[in-house]
């Protein structure tokens, strides 16, 4: 639990740090990796969502058990970026900072995949047996 816990909580604190200040670069980002940002909706888009993520990171390390269903959209998201990223500079289509972001991403993912494995419900211990059992013998 505290593990998932940190996982999240690290993830959102970097990601947002990573993200807010990317509301004031468009100009600087456009310039640093042309071409120039065509379609700012996109831009900021992108980052507002990405934001959001981080606020649902806060929501799973707030109690990782209950909101457990929501790591799998947490690594999907992760790998969202990840992938195509990866794709994209094997083709040359991606700088390499744009890269490192994206293993940064696929590492948290990883993070979130243990996450998710470390809070599933003992199985070894029969719950639902035991009480199937009890409710059986009567």
């Amino acid at each position: 639990m505290i593990f998932a816990r940190r996982c999240f909580l690290f993830a959102a604190i970097t990601g947002l740090m990573m993200l807010l200040p990317q509301y004031f670069l468009e100009q600087q980002i456009g310039r640093n990796y042309p071409p120039p940002i065509s379609h700012p909706h996109l831009f900021y888009g992108f980052v507002g969502v990405a934001i959001v993520w981080q606020i649902a990171f806060l929501i799973i390390a707030s109690d990782p058990l209950r909101f457990r269903p929501m790591m799998i959209a947490a690594i999907l998201e992760k790998l969202s970026f990840a992938v195509p990223t990866t794709v994209l500079f094997m083709t040359g289509r991606s700088p390499s900072a744009v890269f490192g972001a994206a293993m940064f991403d696929l590492f948290l993912g990883v993070l979130f995949v243990l996450s998710y494995l470390r809070t599933a419900p003992d199985w070894a211990t029969p719950r639902t047996a035991s009480t199937t059992r009890s409710g059986s013998s009567m």
